[in-house]
């Protein structure tokens, strides 16, 4: 495969992974609906493999989030300022996002060296815990990464033309 078809590949790898944690999410829990509706025959391990594609769900779509601008923002009312205050709002938004997913990037690698530790997995299935959660530390550092890019490479490509 070529340089050039591989770069939108890898550059959209949460969304792939978010996407087809979906398509596994909506179609093992219709197939849940049909065996405990109309067979009586519950499928237990559902429930495991639901939590995990949600949360790979979650955390993989965040950084695609970021590069579409699909998270909430009330860009009206800072867009009432003027200017000036608008940069330091920019910064202060900058430092919260930073600081925010730097405190669950943290956070989350405690979490998954306790799962290590401890040898937990789900009941059912034994899918490891570190493994359903190990997208979280992953995930922050591709909203990082994306966050930034998206912020600030329209203005690197305008300050180019210039």
């Amino acid at each position: 495969m070529k340089k050039k078809q591989l770069l939108p590949i890898i550059s959209n790898l949460d969304l792939w992974i978010a996407s087809v944690s979906l398509a596994v999410l909506i179609l093992l829990t219709l197939w849940g609906v049909v065996m405990r509706y109309l067979f009586s025959r519950p499928l237990t391990w559902l429930e495991e493999v639901q939590l995990f594609c949600m949360v790979w769900i979650v955390f993989a779509s965040g950084g695609a989030a970021f590069r579409t601008k699909s998270h909430v923002a009330i860009e009206m009312v800072v867009e009432m300022f003027p200017k000036t205050v608008q940069k330091v709002i920019a910064i202060l938004i900058d430092i919260i996002v930073v600081f925010s997913l730097g405190y669950l990037f943290v956070r989350s690698i405690g979490y998954i060296q306790l799962f290590l530790r401890s040898g937990r997995s789900t009941s059912m299935l034994a899918i490891p815990y570190w493994f359903i959660y190990g997208i979280v530390p992953l995930s922050c550092i591709d909203m990082l990464i994306s966050y930034f890019l998206t912020e600030y490479r329209p203005a690197v490509a305008v300050q180019e033309a210039n």
